[in-house]
């Protein structure tokens, strides 16, 4: 019986595959058959990553790859291209926020300083752009393929502290929808884009406004929590059934659509 929910011998590239939420979706597409394409821009992470995939058996090549940078983006397009002869999944984890854009308690918006309000957007939103507008191409040309952008509950209502953050990803929000009408209708149906909004997961970015250094919640954490239904952090590797149907046949009627990811978070009023 035909598994509709399979990605097994699908070219799967992954932006920030060297990090955590790259790193988790790579190792789960990995062992779901898929072959892994890792991109980052930092060596060390990459060699990492590549020699794990291929420690737990999988099929794994990697780049040094600028997300910001068109001109890197199409000659890794094209070597993949020359060697695996095709682009099947793009997923789109290079990003995340900046901490000088992040506001301290005492800070207004007045106090943050415009570069990094600019860091900000330009990583999460033109690092988004760029590579669905590299590997894209490729999949138009195929007439084939599914793209992954990482949305946030930051673009559902207004948290504090994380302005530049919330407008960056509220941006990859309405780049999702409009590519998957273009491309669905340009280049048919078989290129789907759709995004996920991950709810709050501990990580190296958020820990120490979740966190206490004596590990103990922050008012912060018991505010989230208190209004996640579920009253759990998530873990990040809940994220990764959720890609794999989104790029599997199972999906093969969705695009344009933002999953949320979030224990309840985003349906919640809090009362």
């Amino acid at each position: 019986m035909e598994n509709i929910f399979s990605v097994k011998g699908k070219v799967a590239v992954v932006t920030g595959a060297g990090g955590v939420l790259g790193g988790s979706i790579a190792n789960s597409l990995s062992k779901a058959g898929a072959k892994i394409v890792v991109l980052d821009i930092r060596q060390e992470n990459l060699d990492k990553k590549v020699a794990e995939l291929q420690g737990i058996g999988g099929e794994a090549i990697g780049f040094i790859c600028n997300v910001l940078d068109m001109n890197s983006l199409h000659e890794t397009a094209d070597k993949i291209v020359a060697q695996w002869g095709r682009i099947d999944i793009l997923v789109n984890c290079a990003g995340g926020n900046v901490p000088g854009a992040t506001l301290t308690p005492d800070q207004t918006i007045f106090d943050m300083k415009i570069e990094d309000w600019e860091k900000v957007i330009n990583l999460n939103q033109n690092g988004t752009v760029y590579p669905c507008l590299a590997f894209g191409k490729v999949m138009a040309g195929q007439k084939e393929g599914s793209i992954i952008n990482i949305s946030s509950m930051a673009t559902y209502s207004a948290l504090t502290r994380v302005p530049g953050y919330s407008v960056a990803k509220t941006g990859i929000n309405i780049f999702t929808k409009w590519l998957a009408s273009e491309l669905a209708q340009k280049f048919g149906e078989g290129v789907r884009v759709n995004a996920i909004a991950p709810g709050f997961f501990i990580g190296d970015q958020n820990r120490a406004v979740l966190i206490n250094p004596d590990g103990s919640l922050t008012d912060r954490s018991k505010k989230v929590l208190a209004k996640t239904p579920m009253g759990r952090f998530g873990d990040i590797t809940e994220l990764n059934g959720a890609v794999q149907f989104l790029c599997s046949p199972a999906a093969s009627f969705i695009t344009g659509a933002i999953l949320p990811i979030d224990g309840g978070f985003s349906a919640f009023s809090g009362v």
